[in-house]
C-alpha cells in the first residue's frame, strides 16, 4: 500500500485513517472511491447528492502545475456540491496558507457557520474548517447535513474495530453557529 505511506508521510497523524480502514472503504463501501496516478492521491466518496473529499494530495514535484484544479474540475462536472474538510489557517505553516488559498482560488467557500471538532486518538480536541464548492449555491444548513453524512458513513465506518470507538459522531463533532 504504497499510495498509504504517501498520505502519511504528508498528513499529520490525527488526520490519517488505519490502513485497514481505508482497505475496508475502498472494498466494501461502493460510495468510496481511490484515484491514483504519479501527480495526484484522491479519496472521495460519491453520494446521490454530493461528494466527499477525503484526501487529496498532489505531488510535491507537480505542485504549482494545475494538476490539483484539474482534479477538482473532473469532480466538479459531475454537478455535485464538493465537502471537504482543511486545518485551519496558521500563519506560522505556510502549507496551511497554501491550501487554504488553493481551495479559495478554486471556488471553494468556508462553511463558516459550521464548528467542526474532533479528538484524536488521545483524546486531544483539534478543529478542521469544512470548505464546500456547489453549483445551485446550496444553504450551509445542508453542507451540515452532508458533512454529518460523511461522518456517519465515511469516517465511522468500521471505526470501532478499527479505534474502538466512533471517531465522528457528528452530533458531538459538528455544532451550528448562530
Amino acid at each position: 500500500m504504497q499510495w498509504y505511506e504517501r498520505l502519511n508521510e504528508y498528513f499529520p497523524e490525527h488526520e490519517m485513517k488505519d490502513p485497514g480502514q481505508f482497505r475496508a472503504l475502498i472494498e466494501d463501501k461502493d460510495v468510496y472511491h481511490k484515484e491514483e496516478t504519479e501527480d495526484y492521491l484522491l479519496l472521495y466518496a460519491e453520494f446521490e447528492t454530493f461528494l466527499f473529499i477525503d484526501y487529496l494530495l498532489i505531488h510535491p514535484n507537480t505542485r504549482g502545475k494545475g494538476i490539483g484544479t484539474k482534479v477538482l474540475n473532473k469532480l466538479k462536472e459531475k454537478g455535485k456540491t464538493i465537502l471537504l474538510e482543511v486545518e485551519p489557517v496558521d500563519e506560522q505553516d505556510e502549507d496551511t496558507v497554501r491550501r487554504a488559498r488553493f481551495y479559495d482560488k478554486n471556488g471553494f467557500v468556508e462553511a463558516d457557520r459550521i464548528k467542526y471538532e474532533r479528538e484524536d486518538q488521545n483524546g486531544e480536541p483539534y478543529e478542521m474548517i469544512v470548505y464546500y464548492w456547489s453549483p445551485d449555491g446550496v444553504p450551509q444548513r445542508e453542507i451540515l447535513e452532508n458533512m454529518a453524512k460523511a461522518c456517519r458513513e465515511i469516517h465511522n465506518f468500521r471505526s470501532h474495530r478499527f479505534y474502538g470507538r466512533e471517531v465522528a459522531n457528528p452530533d458531538e463533532v459538528l455544532t451550528w453557529k448562530h
